[in-house]
């Protein structure tokens, strides 16, 4: 395992009442910045012709991506869900995806938002033990990362262990995930005590789809250069929250409050 240690929205300041889960949010509280906490979403960002939060933490659409059913998107498109073109130019600007009203997530324009790169580092790096707090994954069958709240207890019945599971780059992720492995039933004690899960939902490069299961990026709001910007990454055996890639690659999108 390697760790590279490299606004607007309701949040919480400290001393200041916790933002209300519901609407879309989970219940577990994740510190992001000393001051700040947040809520994540039910699920993956969806675009269908209306945006949503996936159902289940679980679900993507892999290979299934066309227009009005994707969940892969290029950096910023919160006003074009359907970009996919290649072209740096077409990136300039950053719309952030949770100024949109998203129908199972509040049905009302700006109460989203994109965690910043150094939000993504503070989560991973820098809150109170924040290495014991993540882990490789397998829920319902589907290969990611499971993320535990700043305050945490684990549910009796289920098991977790911290870290990520080492495989080299080419192995089968899914099959030597050992630990971590919850079935739906287990899965929804863990997410009622908090607990978040990232799935390995691959990338996209224009229309093609690649690596569903063995890899996943999740994009921050923060520009790097003017043709790429700060994604949080994990894979078989790497984990960093200060990845950096094109910005016409699609991505997943996981929003907070």
């Amino acid at each position: 395992m390697a760790l590279i240690a490299a606004f607007f929205c309701a949040c919480k300041e400290k001393n200041q009442p916790a933002v209300p889960s519901g609407d879309g949010a989970l219940s577990g509280e994740f510190s992001v910045s000393e001051t700040t906490k947040v809520h994540f979403s039910q699920g993956n960002l969806q675009y269908v012709g209306t945006w949503q939060f996936a159902e289940h933490q679980w679900e993507y659409f892999g290979n299934n991506q066309s227009d009005n059913h994707r969940d892969l998107f290029g950096w910023g498109t919160g006003d074009a869900p359907n970009k996919v073109s290649t072209d740096y130019n077409d990136y300039i600007s950053f719309v952030d995806w949770g100024t949109n009203a998203i129908t199972n997530g509040g049905n009302k324009a700006t109460q989203w938002r994109t965690l910043t790169k150094d939000e993504w580092e503070y989560l991973f790096s820098f809150r109170t033990d924040a290495g014991s707090k993540y882990g490789a994954a397998k829920v319902n069958g589907i290969t990611g990362v499971v993320l535990l709240p700043d305050n945490w207890t684990l549910p009796s019945g289920c098991s977790f262990t911290a870290g990520m599971t080492n495989a080299s780059s080419g192995d089968d992720w899914g099959s030597v995930v050992s630990t971590n492995i919850y079935d739906a039933s287990q899965w929804s004690l863990m997410e009622s005590a908090g607990a978040v899960f990232l799935p390995a939902a691959g990338h996209r490069s224009d229309t093609d789809v690649d690596d569903v299961g063995l890899y996943a990026r999740y994009w921050s709001s923060t520009p790097n250069d003017k043709t790429s910007a700060y994604l949080f990454f994990f894979d078989s055996n790497n984990l960093s929250p200060l990845g950096t890639y094109k910005r016409y690659f699609g991505r997943s999108v996981r929003l907070v409050r």
